[in-house]
């Protein structure tokens, strides 16, 4: 403080005008200027008391706009719901009084548009109103609709809140259906899980509105009755009445009569012949639920729960016609699939385009059952699937021969609990080695002794023997087991089955190395597999099912372009080498003149623990198999028998898949152009000499050596020489290689396709066609051009050719 205005508060103070000041209030006076700034300030803010209460105010102006806002928003979605409701409600389906009616059955068309089947349609017995017991219709509503009388609009508004809070909490909408949402589900709505939503359940609502306007409590429940699926293929509750008691509605007793109201909900589970445990307690439930609405006592109820649930249950039924058990597997397996995508055929009323072809399936039947085809007895079952593998249509399929007159029965086509042998040998082991590592079909691979690593298990091929040294296209023609486990072991098991799995086939690898001689898989995966090799590399998935059409409007086509799982020269390569198997190989049974194919042997052998159970199995196979190819279809084939007492394959039965495939391919080739698989351009032919052999093998462009380059006459060495014989000069080891050779011509893996078994040497000769990439050859009459070492190709071109592609062993007399 200034010191004349502390004098002036003193003087102030002593004439008795002020008390004593205080320095610390003392406020000095102010200039002119500041007063001015001053009053200026005090007019333009507000008052010191209106600041202090502009919080108050504040929280309460920011409190009404929010009720405003709000008000204003519930408002504005209000007028949104009413507009997404009417929405919903105005693209919902039309229903007339024929869907209501007609039972929720599907329809099984062919792809040229013609009716095949209907799934129970035909056989359901309509029951009007009035004939509709007393007690079945108390039972109906006890369980599935206890206000169903109440409903003026057709629905529950207690159960439709509690599936709605269920839907925001995100679940589906399932439940709260009223009797008559039910009736429009099944009339006109997909029962799959995925459409049960917010949409359909306004759509239900709207729809059971406008019935529920238009049709009394009593129409809706009798078309409700008649409409039900019940299993077997049977619909309605009259139908199934007659089905599973042999009598009408009104002939059943009470406890009978709770089974058959109950058993809508899951037909299948409640199954009576099948879960006898659950079909009690669904029926006793209802029960229940009917004593709990007063519509029986608790005398009747305890009288009924104590009843037999089989009580009453007929034990037979009428047989099928002879058209519905040649159909049988494959409606089974449409039926699965479209499960599989979410419908229910039984209740959706769909429309179901599938691919069969009815003249193949029939042909199939007829050579599995007739006789044309040679069997070891009628216990030898059999297993085929036809693949178009242009689009991955199963045009056929074979679930067993000399079956049981059933319904819906075993499909062996479709279980993967079999073993397939060296038939996955292309698959898993030879197409990932040209895939992934570029080899030739000249690749040299090993059938020395194999021992499992971290084991003693030593490998064997069929015949127990060890042949050496030899090329990949003769380990694959002659299905020799030690070089195909080398194989998938130097390219790794997991990238093998990867590469199986692209195409199909899924790859246990718990089995370790020993899966590349046998996988567990079905025909359908292995002619779908096969398939990508006839269509150069593109795999397309095995279907049963083209189309499914909803009667809502939902359409779902289940054709694709096609996936590629393998570069055009890997599926060349191996179609090159697996035409072999059919013309020299362990396939010579299915050969077809004038047809260009494919194919793989399988032969499953048994097990140390069945062997010692049924020592006479010894030297006999498990299974067979054949699956093979054309560019228009892919077969797979498999025989054997369902348990391991009934028997074994005889010699006749060995050869009862090869020839099963070649009577089938014969007849769908009959009528149509065969050609053969276009060379790719990275694929490159060249000549190979094998001693004094030579013959054309396949190269990746940029992999293949030269001519001169490639150790041959080691291979010609290694590939006869005995085991346990030491290398001596070129002259005595040729001796022994054709002393080697003569005795493996002697067995059926080894057959070179020739009668003559006699000790000759053999020699081979092979031109490539420039413009298709074969492996053209022809009889060769000139032992000198045939016996030519010098590695000169010029004599090779009046060499003798075969069409079909394929290698022609001839032998040389001149030793």
């Amino acid at each position: 403080m200034r010191k004349d205005d502390y004098d002036e508060y003193n003087e102030a103070y002593s004439s008795g005008e002020q008390e004593t000041p205080n320095p610390n209030n003392y406020e000095p006076r102010q200039s002119n200027l500041a007063k001015r700034d001053q009053q200026a300030k005090l007019h333009s803010e507000p008052h010191r008391l209106t600041r202090k209460r502009q919080p108050k105010n504040k929280y309460l102006h920011i409190a009404f706009q929010i009720i405003k806002w709000g008000l204003a928003s519930g408002v504005l979605l209000v007028f949104i719901g009413i507009g997404l409701l009417a929405y919903y409600a105005s693209k919902a389906p039309n229903i007339s009084q024929s869907q209501l009616q007609n039972a929720g059955s599907s329809t099984l068309y062919t792809n040229d548009g013609k009716l095949l089947f209907s799934l129970g349609d035909d056989k359901r017995t309509y029951v009007k109103s009035k004939d509709i017991p007393q007690q079945l219709k108390d039972a109906l509503i006890s369980i599935e609709d206890r206000r169903f009388y109440q409903e003026k609009f057709g629905v529950d508004p207690i159960r439709t809140f509690g599936a709605l809070v269920n839907n925001v909490r995100g679940g589906n909408m399932a439940g709260g259906s009223s009797l008559t949402q039910q009736l429009v589900k099944l009339s006109v709505f997909s029962t799959n899980e995925k459409d049960r939503t917010f949409k359909r359940k306004i759509q239900e609502a709207w729809l059971s509105a406008k019935i529920s306007q238009q049709y009394s409590r009593e129409q809706i429940l009798e078309f409700y009755v008649n409409k039900v699926y019940m299993n077997y293929n049977q619909y309605g509750l009259q139908t199934a009445s007659e089905f599973y008691y042999g009598k009408s509605l009104q002939d059943l007793d009470l406890a009978q009569t709770a089974l058959m109201a109950g058993m809508p909900n899951a037909p299948t589970i409640y199954n009576p012949y099948i879960y006898p445990k659950f079909a009690k307690q669904r029926r006793d439930l209802v029960l229940k639920a009917m004593l709990s609405n007063d519509k029986i006592n608790q005398q009747q109820y305890e009288q009924a729960t104590k009843e037999s649930i089989t009580k009453g249950l007929k034990t037979k039924h009428p047989t099928n016609s002879k058209q519905r058990r040649i159909d049988d597997p494959y409606i089974k397996e449409v039926i699965s699939e479209v499960k599989a995508d979410g419908f229910d055929p039984y209740r959706d009323n769909l429309k179901i385009t599938i691919n069969i072809d009815q003249k193949v399936q029939n042909k199939l039947y007829e050579l599995a059952n007739d006789g044309e085809v040679p069997f070891t007895n009628d216990k030898m079952q059999i297993a085929s699937t036809v693949v178009d593998p242009s689009n991955g249509h199963i045009i056929a399929i074979l679930g067993g021969r000399k079956l049981p007159n059933v319904q819906l029965g075993y499909d062996r086509a479709v279980q993967t609990g079999r073993s397939t042998g060296s038939s996955i040998k292309p698959v898993l082991d030879y197409a990932p080695a040209i895939e992934y590592k570029n080899w030739s079909t000249a690749q040299v691979v090993q059938d020395t002794p194999y021992t499992y690593k971290g084991t003693n298990v030593q490998l064997y091929d069929w015949d127990n023997r060890y042949q050496g040294a030899m090329t990949m296209r003769y380990a694959l023609e002659q299905s020799r087991n030690v070089p195909a486990v080398r194989t998938l072991e130097e390219i790794g098991l997991g990238r093998g089955a990867k590469f199986a799995k692209k195409m199909g086939v899924n790859v246990d690898l718990k089995q370790g190395l020993s899966v590349a001689i046998g996988a567990n898989a079905s025909t359908v995966q292995m002619a779908g597999a096969f398939g990508a090799f006839a269509t150069e590399g593109i795999y397309h998935k095995p279907r049963f099912v083209h189309k499914v059409e909803a009667p809502d409007g939902l359409t779902r086509n289940y054709d694709d372009s096609g996936t590629r799982v393998m570069k055009d020269s890997t599926a060349y390569m191996i179609t090159d080498m697996l035409k072999g198997v059919i013309t020299q190989g362990s396939g010579k049974y299915a050969k077809i003149s004038d047809v260009y194919q494919a194919g793989k042997t399988g032969t499953v052998k048994y097990s140390d623990q069945e062997l010692a159970k049924y020592p006479s199995y010894r030297n006999t196979p498990k299974d067979s198999w054949f699956v093979g190819y054309t560019k228009q279809y892919s077969i797979g084939v498999w025989t054997g028998y369902d348990k391991i007492s009934e028997g074994t394959i005889d010699k006749t039965g060995e050869r009862s898949a090869q020839l099963f495939y070649k009577e089938m391919m014969s007849y769908l080739m009959e009528n149509k152009t065969s050609s053969d698989w276009t060379k790719p351009d990275d694929v490159i032919a060249q000549k190979v000499r094998i001693g004094r052999a030579i013959t054309t093998e396949l190269y990746i462009k940029g992999h293949a050596p030269s001519f001169d380059n490639i150790d041959t006459d080691k291979v010609k060495k290694s590939k006869t020489k005995d085991k346990d014989s030491d290398d001596k000069d070129n002259d005595d080891q040729d001796k022994k290689d054709d002393d080697n050779n003569n005795n493996n011509s002697q067995s059926d893996s080894s057959t070179q396709n020739n009668d003559d078994n006699s000790s000759q040497n053999q020699n081979v000769v092979t031109n490539n066609d420039s413009d298709n990439g074969n492996s053209n050859n022809s009889d060769n009459n000139n032992s000198d051009n045939s016996n030519n070492s010098d590695g000169n190709d010029s004599s090779d071109s009046d060499s003798g050719t075969t069409t079909d592609g394929n290698v022609t062993y001839d032998y040389d007399t001149s030793n």
